[in-house]
This record gives C-alpha cells, sequence and structure tokens, in this order.
C-alpha cells in the first residue's frame, strides 16, 4: 500500500482524473479495496496528519476549560455507568432524531471481559496502515473523557469535542422530554461519538461496549465484524454469575450475516457465542482453530510475533506491548480487520505483510503494562478483576525481571477484590493499598482488611492518599539500592491507573 499523504490541506489541482488514477494504480494490486482506500486519501489529505497522542494533554485555553468544565457538571447530573436500565429506547430515538449517523459507516464492534481497549486500539491501527480513515470509541478513560472519542488514532481535539456536544445537546434535550429518564452519561457520550464519527467523515468506526453487549448503548449499530475478547467474571451483580451466563448478553453484538471473532473462550460461553452465530447465520472464526499466535519471543520493549491470520501467516511481528495476553489480542485484532476485508471468505489471501508489521509496531495502549518511570520502574496495568490480575501478573515475571516488586493497589466498589489480591499475590513482596478520588473507590480500611487475608499483615501498607501511596512504594523499592531491580506496579482499576499517570507527570 502507499504511504499516508504528508500534505495538511487539500490540493487546487485535485481532478476527478486524479482520483481516477489512484483508482487504478491500486487496483493493480488490490481491487477490491482501491475505491474505499483512494476515497480516504482524499478525506484524510483535507484533514491533515493525525497526532497518534494516547491521552490528550490537559488544555491550556482558559475558554475551553471553563467549557469543558460546564459539560462534565452537565453529564454529572445523570445517570452514571454504573446505573444501567435494560433498554436501547432512549439511544435509538437520539439516533432517529440525528438522522442514524451511526448508519453512514461500517463498524467492528468489541465486547468481552478484558483485553477490549487494547484490540479495539490494534484493530484501528492496522485499519490506519491501509489509509483508511477510523474512528474508535472506547471506555473508561484513563485521564479525560474527552479521549474515548478518537479519529484517525487520537483523541478528538477538545474543541471538536465541545462542538459535539453543543450540536447533539438540543436533541438530548428533545429525547429527555419524551422518555420517564434522561439519557444517561454513557448514552449521551456514545450518540456524541456517532455524530462525529458521520461528521468527520469516517470510513469504519471502532467500537467498544461499554458493559455486557445486548443492552449496551452502542448496541444501535449492525456491524459487519463482531469481536468477543475472553469472557471471564465481571460485573456478577449485572451480567451473569458464570461466563456462559456473562456470554448470553454479550452475544448480542453478534447480528446476522456478520462475521464474529472469537477469541478463546471458557467452554459454556463458547457454546453460547457459537448458537448465537448459527442463530443469525454469522460466520465464525475461533482462535485456535482459523486464527491464532504461532509463535511467541520476548524482545526489548515487548514481544516478537508469528501470527496465523485468516488468510495467511504473518511472521516477524513485533508488539510493543507485554503479555501473553496482549499477542493474543494482536491476533484477535488481525482476524477481525482480515474479516473486514472479506479475507478468509471471499479472499484466500493475506493482507500486506510490511504493512501488518508497521501497524503493530505503532501500538500503544496507555495504563497497560505501561512503562512510566525509570530507577525504580513504575509500571501501570488496569487490571481490575482476576483474571486481568493474572494477566499482569504473568506478564510482569515474563518481561522484567524484577528482584523485588512492590505493588500500589486502589480499586472499585463491586469488584472481586479478593480474587484480584490472590492474582497479584505472588508476584509482589509487599503492597501498598490506596483510594482512588472516585466515589466509587472502595474504602481503604475495608480493602487493607482484605490485603491482610491476603498477604498477611506485614506485607501491607495502609496509605489512604495515592500520592503517598506512590510516594511510599518508590520508597519501598529503592531500599534496596539503585541497582538492585526493584520496581513498582500501581494496578487495581483504570482510575487508579489514570490518577497515578497524572500524578507522576505522563500527559
Amino acid at each position: 500500500m502507499s504511504e499516508r499523504p504528508e500534505s495538511a490541506g487539500p490540493d487546487p489541482d485535485d481532478t476527478p482524473d486524479e482520483f481516477a488514477e489512484l483508482v487504478e494504480e491500486e487496483t493493480r494490486r488490490d481491487p477490491d479495496l482501491a475505491v474505499i482506500e483512494a476515497g480516504s486519501r482524499t478525506l484524510r489529505t483535507q484533514a491533515g496528519t493525525p497526532q497518534g497522542d494516547p491521552v490528550p494533554a490537559r488544555p491550556t485555553d482558559p475558554a475551553v476549560v471553563e467549557a469543558l468544565k460546564e459539560i462534565e457538571a452537565e453529564l454529572a447530573t445523570r445517570w452514571p455507568e454504573t446505573k444501567l436500565d435494560p433498554s436501547l429506547v432512549r439511544i435509538e430515538t437520539l439516533m432517529d432524531v440525528l438522522g442514524h449517523p451511526q448508519r453512514s459507516y461500517p463498524s467492528i464492534h468489541i465486547t468481552g471481559t478484558n483485553g477490549k481497549t487494547s484490540t479495539a486500539r490494534m484493530i484501528e491501527a492496522l485499519l490506519t496502515a491501509f489509509e483508511l480513515r477510523t474512528g474508535r470509541y472506547t471506555s473508561p478513560h484513563v485521564q479525560s473523557y474527552t479521549e474515548r472519542i478518537s479519529l484517525d488514532g487520537a483523541p478528538i481535539s477538545y474543541e471538536k469535542f465541545i462542538e459535539t456536544y453543543q450540536d447533539i445537546k438540543p436533541y438530548v434535550d428533545m429525547v429527555d422530554g419524551q422518555q420517564e429518564h434522561r439519557l444517561s452519561f454513557f448514552e449521551f457520550l456514545t450518540g456524541m461519538a456517532y455524530a462525529a464519527f458521520a461528521d468527520a467523515p469516517v470510513d469504519v468506526a471502532v467500537v467498544e461496549v461499554g458493559m455486557g453487549g445486548s443492552w449496551d448503548a452502542t448496541n444501535v449499530i449492525d456491524a459487519a465484524v463482531a469481536v468477543v475478547t475472553p469472557i471471564s467474571l465481571d460485573h456478577t451483580d449485572r451480567l451473569g454469575t458464570t461466563p456462559g451466563e456473562i456470554a448470553v448478553e454479550k452475544a448480542g453484538i453478534i447480528k446476522k450475516d456478520a462475521t464474529v471473532v472469537l477469541a478463546q473462550q471458557p467452554v459454556d460461553a463458547a457454546q453460547v457465542l457459537l448458537k448465537r452465530a448459527v442463530e443469525v447465520d454469522a460466520t465464525v472464526a475461533r482462535e485456535g482453530m482459523e486464527f491464532g499466535v504461532l509463535t511467541r519471543e520476548v524482545a526489548v520493549g515487548g514481544q516478537m510475533l508469528t501470527l496465523r491470520g485468516l488468510g495467511g501467516e504473518y511472521p516477524d511481528v513485533f508488539l510493543p506491548l507485554h503479555g501473553e495476553h496482549m499477542a493474543h489480542n494482536a491476533a484477535v485484532a488481525l482476524a477481525a480487520v482480515e474479516a473486514f476485508f472479506g479475507i478468509g471468505s471471499a479472499h484466500s489471501r493475506t493482507l500486506d505483510n510490511d504493512t501488518v508489521r508497521r501497524a503493530f509496531a505503532s501500538v500503544v495502549s496507555p495504563g497497560r503494562m505501561e512503562v512510566v518511570r525509570r530507577s525504580p520502574t513504575v509500571i501501570l496495568d488496569a487490571a481490575h478483576n482476576p483474571a486481568g490480575g493474572r494477566a499482569a501478573a504473568a506478564a510482569v515475571q515474563e518481561a522484567f525481571g524484577f528482584s523485588r516488586l512492590v505493588g500500589v493497589v486502589g480499586v472499585s466498589e463491586g469488584k472481586d477484590v479478593r480474587g484480584l489480591l490472590e492474582a497479584l499475590e505472588p508476584v509482589l513482596a509487599e503492597v501498598v493499598v490506596t483510594r482512588n478520588t472516585s466515589h466509587r473507590g472502595m474504602d481503604v480500611d475495608a480493602l487493607a482488611a482484605l490485603a491482610v487475608e491476603v498477604f498477611g499483615e506485614e506485607r501491607v501498607q495502609v496509605e489512604p492518599r495515592l500520592d503517598d501511596a506512590l510516594e511510599a512504594a518508590i520508597t519501598l523499592a529503592e531500599e534496596e539500592g539503585e541497582y538492585s531491580g526493584a520496581g513498582v506496579l500501581v494496578t487495581g482499576s483504570v482510575i487508579t491507573v489514570g490518577e497515578a499517570r497524572l500524578l507522576l507527570g505522563r500527559e
């Protein structure tokens, strides 16, 4: 594929003949993608080069700061993400009055328990490398709620976020007046994302569910590709107490005649997902069967992979992320993009290997085994359930040769905290328990009591403030000396990780 154009604006000499030449050039190599890629390059020439910043820096313009505060205050009056109503009526009504923006582009829809955001970022990187204009909607955010909506691999600007909010607010007010309950915080942001993608416009949207699937506000899209990352126990009070029960809700994103890309699943969850696929005549691609990870080697700054896609093998793929779970996320992402391009069904070929390598080498995933400081090394990971804890523990053992690892743990209420702590216990010499500033943050004394049961009293330190907890953990790590190889792992919640990221100077 040709390289992304570097022009920051439209060329006044562009003509329909030039567009035809672009199509002809690509047709000689890949006739099925020619028209959409040529058209995309024209759009991106007008849009400029994407920034690629994973997390937006805080705004400095006082007017922008004030406008964002007003928006945040208004959104805070709505139902939070933790309060759910099993209905799509409100979001469907909003889409109707907005003219169904979500229908103006194809979508890839992602559900599962762990790995959704990292997989979404990988899918986005691949699509962008193949010259498609992308919109990505993920949740929760690491530092700013505006980062949930991205275009071309970068969060939309604060100004664009404010503009989009102001554009759809009158329609939201109209819908609010017609419904028993106002649109929730998540429904409002979902509407903004779909409107922003249509306005851009994007060639494809990569959409992560908020929770579950069937009744999630994102599920007003009719995605040609549905992705299900590994299902494990989380949100059991809302989704079910077994992987199979949870899979019932998540299977709702699999639409008629779509392709569903399944990561490795517990048996009961796989049965539910396959049954749904049969019911709606969906094509199934299963990790370990139609695609997967063939080889994996730890490398400096990440890992080197050989992936088997739906169309063939992709050797020598460098992924700058740590952990076996990230390799499996990469395989799922690759299969999803192949399915989007029709590979494995309509075509038996591979994507361009060099482009795939370039895409994976560019992937970033803030707050997922992210190193934010050296001497001592401080790693941030948003693990918040037992499965995530096990993945984090395995990744840190594999990628870092720490002689001693100190944990900083702050969790949210309603999680399987004991299960998370038990998953982390084998790799942590000591743990500093704390609390983030969210109203959902677990009481630090209650967390400490559980930590003492798992770790023993002598390995637990309590610091109610996160800044004090970080300082205490770094001090403990430094006690062994500058060259001892001690480190700090901050985990337990995306919110904890985001606040730690700010405190440690990463913006």
